[in-house]
């Protein structure tokens, strides 16, 4: 059944194409195609929906302009700001208009008849983001057998006119988000389509206490114009607009727009080879850990036996999901020597090596930015006699970065040379003890050939060199690395997320960032009642988001109640129930997302420069961007580049669209692309 949907939605683009092929205004029939740019304008409010409109283009890459609408300063929409002549050819400056409702302006405004105008000349098609139901946007009103009110917890439906458009990546089901029973999350007018109007719906939901269904997302056709209407309020972050966002903006742009969006997931697996200490749950600490002071309590490592690795590795293959190990060869040399010479554990990661991806962890794992003084807690960092900093030295850097490399590559492992990620993120800035990297890290990184440097996200999001190498951020997934077991997990986060007077830390009472939990969690229920649920949510909105940035754990959550994958499993399990097969989850090695990040940047770093230019003329899209600057768009499938000796096709699958990163012949000063039903195809 998907494989015949997804023709029939193939076809069902070729027939949006060919409405949204834009139009010559009104003239002499030998006028000259219209040049149609390729940026959108977002009409804003000032509201959360426009807001998250803008931040999906912003994401993909996708050229807009936005016009503040509270800005007395801002632009007036005439005639001249939206289209005029560019060699003597009518050029439209936007593909497709955003505005916050059906009617942002006062009755008899200028403005919003000059965008009519607009959008009947160019054949534009408008969004209205957030709007109210009503026989103006083709809706009979919510009173007349409808619904208003809140929708949290609905489940919504792509119709089959949905799926056969622009909504094709989706399997079906659209869940609105219910985060918080006491609280109204998110609020929608439910209505049928007015008698005699033009309307199709494309995602619809049971009307509370009646049999029939009513619209949220939809097309209106009327006076020569096209209107997305959507009937529910969101904010960019709540997943049910993640999970339409790309069919508006496919709708919007009629799939021919610059800018890619695809859906990425990585895990990185901590520490393998070697053993995490162990939460202790009297002492509130973790012995042989900085958090405990010296002498207290006694370790208790947690390491995965042969069982967990080949639970590990079937799991992989399942799934048909890499995991990312990174890992530390003295831990297994540690091991060897304390157990005279096996280490069971290590043969079978390397038997299994293939089930994996490897990345140098470093050999032992050393704190490897300032020497820690670890004599109070929090520790600090050493000093000279003068009071400067004292750091670990580069050589020491150096070593643990080549000899952790070398133990691998005796072992077999299929590694990726120029990837690295330090233990605990060390020789990057820490707050607040410190604020500056070592300044052995980058000569260190170079020596070795290291492109790519782990970091974590919630200190140091933003990607940036470290010497040779450009940083890529990891989204911590909070499970500890130093629980195995279920009830260390949960009585760890009591710990950190509980008020002192319900014996927590307080932590959360102090921390700006965190909240407290409203009591302590039941260490037997907890677990998969709060945790995994809320871990999972927070994962697959970044996968959503399109964020190609990993995830982390650690090798102790794979081993003994293997706490790591009900997270892993829920992530997968609920992606997959959402989408069609056209949308697999992407699972790119580090120095792949790397790559993705750096050309995101440099993109984005073009466009808001004004440095790319773009546009179609009839199947014909331009684009010029700066030399080096590699292009990322989305078109239809069938589309083809222009080469200097022929023609090849652009992108790869994706979504129903074809999409992807590319940069002109040497001998080319612009990127050409023939969409599918030119003439001679």
């Amino acid at each position: 059944m998907k494989r015949s949907l997804r023709t029939t939605a193939l076809a069902a683009g070729a027939l949006l194409l060919a409405l949204g092929t834009p139009s010559v205004p009104a003239g002499a029939a030998e006028d000259p195609a219209p040049r149609v740019d390729l940026r959108v304008l977002v009409v804003s409010d000032g509201g959360p929906a426009t807001a998250a409109v803008a931040a999906e283009l912003d994401g993909a890459g996708t050229p807009y302009t936005l016009l503040d609408l509270a800005r007395p300063d801002r632009q007036v929409i005439d005639s001249a700001f939206l289209a005029d002549t560019v060699d003597g050819r009518p050029r439209a400056k936007y593909q497709a208009v955003v505005l916050p409702n059906d009617a942002p302006f006062p009755a008899g405004s200028r403005e919003m008849a000059a965008l009519v105008a607009y959008e009947k000349a160019y054949a534009v098609p408008q969004v209205d983001a957030y709007t109210y139901a009503r026989p103006q946007t083709g809706l009979e009103y919510p009173v007349n057998g409808g619904y208003l009110g809140s929708v949290d917890g609905l489940r919504a439906e792509v119709t089959p006119a949905g799926k056969a458009g622009a909504f094709g990546y989706l399997d079906g089901s659209v869940p609105f988000e219910d985060n918080a029973p006491g609280v109204s999350e998110s609020y929608a007018f439910l209505s049928r389509p007015a008698a005699g109007a033009d309307f199709t719906t494309y995602v619809d939901a049971p009307i509370p206490g009646r049999t029939t269904r009513g619209a949220l997302v939809g097309e209106y056709r009327h006076d020569g114009r096209r209107e997305l209407v959507v009937t529910f309020a969101y904010n960019q972050h709540q997943q049910q607009f993640r999970l339409l966002a790309r069919g508006i903006v496919d709708w919007m742009t009629q799939g021919v727009r610059l800018g890619a969006s695809r859906n990425h997931f990585a895990v990185h697996v901590d520490d393998v080879f070697a053993a995490d200490d162990r939460w202790d749950t009297v002492l509130n600490c973790t012995p042989g850990d900085v958090d405990c002071r010296p002498g207290t309590g006694t370790p208790d490592p947690i390491r995965m036996t042969v069982a967990d690795v080949q639970n590990a590795a079937r799991w992989s293959r399942e799934r048909g999901f890499a995991l990312d190990l990174a890992f530390n060869g003295g831990g297994s040399v540690e091991h060897r020597e304390a157990n005279g010479g096996a280490d069971a554990t290590a043969d079978r990661f390397v038997a299994d090596r293939d089930a994996f991806r490897w990345i140098n962890h470093t050999y032992d794992h050393p704190y490897l930015g300032c020497e820690q003084d670890v004599s109070s807690v929090p520790w600090k960092c050493a000093t000279e006699a003068d009071g400067s900093t004292r750091y670990v030295g580069q050589a020491e850097i150096s070593r643990q970065i080549s000899a952790n490399r070398e133990w691998g590559e005796r072992a077999g492992l299929p590694l990726r040379t120029g990837e690295l990620v330090t233990g605990e993120h060390s020789g990057l800035k820490l707050l607040p003890q410190q604020p500056q990297d070592n300044p052995g890290l980058a000569p260190a990184l170079a020596a070795n050939g290291i492109a790519w440097l782990g970091a974590d996200n919630s200190r140091d999001p933003g990607q940036r060199e470290v010497g040779t190498a450009l940083t890529v951020a990891r989204h911590p997934i909070n499970i500890f690395y130093n629980a195995g077991r279920v009830a260390e997990q949960v009585d760890e986060y009591n710990w950190i997320y509980t008020s002192r007077a319900q014996g927590g830390s307080g932590l959360c009472e102090e921390l700006a960032t965190t909240t407290c939990l409203d009591a302590p969690l039941d260490l037997a229920t907890g677990y998969r009642g709060h945790i995994v649920p809320l871990e999972t949510r927070v994962a697959l909105g970044h996968v959503l988001s399109g964020d190609p940035r990993p995830h982390f754990i650690h090798q102790s959550n794979l081993a003994e109640d293997r706490i790591g994958y009900p997270v892993l499993d829920g992530v997968l399990e609920q992606y997959a129930a959402l989408h069609a097969d056209n949308t697999p989850l992407v699972n790119l090695p580090m120095s792949e997302i790397g790559a993705e990040l750096r050309d995101r940047a440099a993109w984005k770093a073009a466009v808001s420069a004004g440095e790319v230019t773009a546009y179609r003329i009839g199947d014909t899209v331009t684009v010029r961007a700066p030399a080096g600057v590699a292009v990322t768009a989305t078109m239809p499938p069938g589309t083809d580049r222009t080469l200097p000796d022929g023609s090849e096709p652009f992108g790869r699958p994706y979504a129903g669209s074809v999409s992807g990163w590319v940069t002109p012949h040497a001998s080319q000063d612009r990127l050409t692309l023939t969409l599918p039903g030119a003439s001679g195809r």
